[in-house]
């Protein structure tokens, strides 16, 4: 059987580096995306020392052009993309009144463009051939809605908007190409020293953190999933019950524990290089500084939940609800 390909975007640091080991473990040959052409290498030297084939692109996603000229090099030279993973990211964390509109465009035109021109790339390969997996990357419910979070919220809140109406299009086309929605928790990556931040404080993980394997993890077991969502830890499966206690209740506990949630005391060093509009300098890794917080992936804690699987559990509970109030009701009659 021949070896099945994998792009990743954002490869070369963060949740994007640790992916393209979990896919090298699991038997793929990696293409790896990026703007850092050193980190792309590094990521590649890793991959090699375990003989897996790897292509090194530069590329900013945010360039549809590139992003396509990219996925044909990619089919030429490693082989038929069977899954396309889009981890690259950028954003801008400060008060809405803050921000620039200029900083808010380019943040929405690397995470969400950026991952709409990796499926659209992904999708001119796959749909020759009728199948394949994308894999885009999504907030936890416990993360959307937070304070000083706008942007990545509103990119990621179109994306998975995006997803949802193209899952039925490749349905009604016959195509066996799935669209997977990993919603990821706080990940410990290098992100959080180096994302534009208009705050003055230094930012933190928000709850419970988990390492980039872990993500790694949760994007490869959706590259064989056939549910539309895989979720890390205990957020989803908490989710509905958060919704009980009503949006108006979340939005005040936002209000009051949100911002100290995210900031720490200590101040922000000035003109700190951000990754907005180039790379950070650096050698960056997957990691970020919060290890001695983090979840590794043998944590207890650190368990996947698939769309079909949070299906059946409701079932379950409106089954047992409906079950229940029959017997209410025929106990009354009685």
């Amino acid at each position: 059987m021949p070896t099945q390909i994998a792009v990743i975007t954002g490869a070369g640091a963060g949740i994007g580096r640790a992916a393209a080991r979990a896919l090298g473990r699991a038997g793929f040959d990696i293409a790896l995306l990026g703007r850092n052409e050193d980190r792309l290498k590094e990521t590649a030297a890793d991959l090699k020392a375990h003989a897996i084939r790897t292509l090194v692109l530069p590329v900013d996603v945010a360039d549809a052009e590139a992003v396509s000229k990219a996925a044909h090099q990619v089919e030429a030279e490693l082989g038929p993309i069977s899954v396309w993973a889009n981890c690259a990211g950028a954003t801008v964390v400060g008060q809405v009144a803050t921000l620039s509109a200029q900083d808010i465009r380019r943040a929405t035109e690397v995470t969400y463009l950026g991952s709409v021109n990796g499926t659209l790339a992904a999708l001119e390969h796959m749909r020759r051939r009728g199948r394949g997996t994308i894999i885009n990357l999504d907030l936890a419910p416990a993360l959307r809605g937070l304070p000083l979070q706008a942007v990545e919220n509103g990119a990621r809140a179109a994306l998975r908007g995006f997803c949802e109406s193209l899952r039925p299009e490749l349905l009604h086309d016959a195509d066996a190409i799935r669209v997977v929605m990993v919603d990821l928790p706080s990940i410990n990556t290098p992100r959080y020293g180096w994302t534009k931040n208009t705050t003055g404080k230094r930012l933190k993980p928000v709850g419970p953190v988990y390492e980039p394997e872990v993500a790694a993890e949760a994007i490869c077991r959706a590259a064989f999933t056939t549910s539309r969502t895989i979720s890390v830890g205990p957020s989803a499966p908490f989710s509905a019950l958060q919704k009980l206690l009503g949006t108006g209740y979340r939005e005040k506990r936002l209000a009051d524990h949100g911002y100290k949630a995210q900031l720490e005391k200590t101040c922000a060093e000035p003109n700190t290089p951000d990754d907005l509009y180039a790379t950070a300098p650096g050698a960056f890794g997957a990691h970020g500084a919060f290890d001695a917080k983090s979840r590794r992936l043998d944590s207890p804690l650190s368990f996947f939940t698939t769309s079909s699987l949070l299906a059946g559990l409701r079932g379950a509970a409106l089954a047992a609800g409906v079950t229940a109030l029959i017997t209410h009701l025929r106990n009354n009659r009685r």
